[in-house]
């Protein structure tokens, strides 16, 4: 009998989870701020979804300038403009 994996969503890592505000460092373009809006943990196994050629990035983050962008945990830090912050 195969063993069944566990998807059950990582801990969020810190301060990172869902209204967060965060610093978005991607390196296709200068840091922006911005608020996470998903977290998509439970998606970002692609073991067994085949589609290692596009993997799903955990944090969908809603950025100050409107725009939607998808980032990896090492992309984000707390916003350190927030009090409170631990950036």
């Amino acid at each position: 009998m195969p063993e069944k994996k566990d998807h059950s969503p990582r801990p969020e890592p810190g301060p990172l989870g869902a209204g967060a505000r965060v610093l978005v460092r991607r390196p296709s373009g200068p840091a922006q701020t911005g608020r996470i809006i998903e977290d998509y943990a439970e998606l970002t196994d692609t073991g067994e979804r085949g589609h290692a050629w596009a993997p799903v990035h955990r944090w969908a983050v809603a950025l100050d300038d409107g725009r939607l962008v998808f980032a990896d945990t090492d992309d984000l830090t707390a916003d350190p403009s927030m009090p409170g912050s631990a950036g």
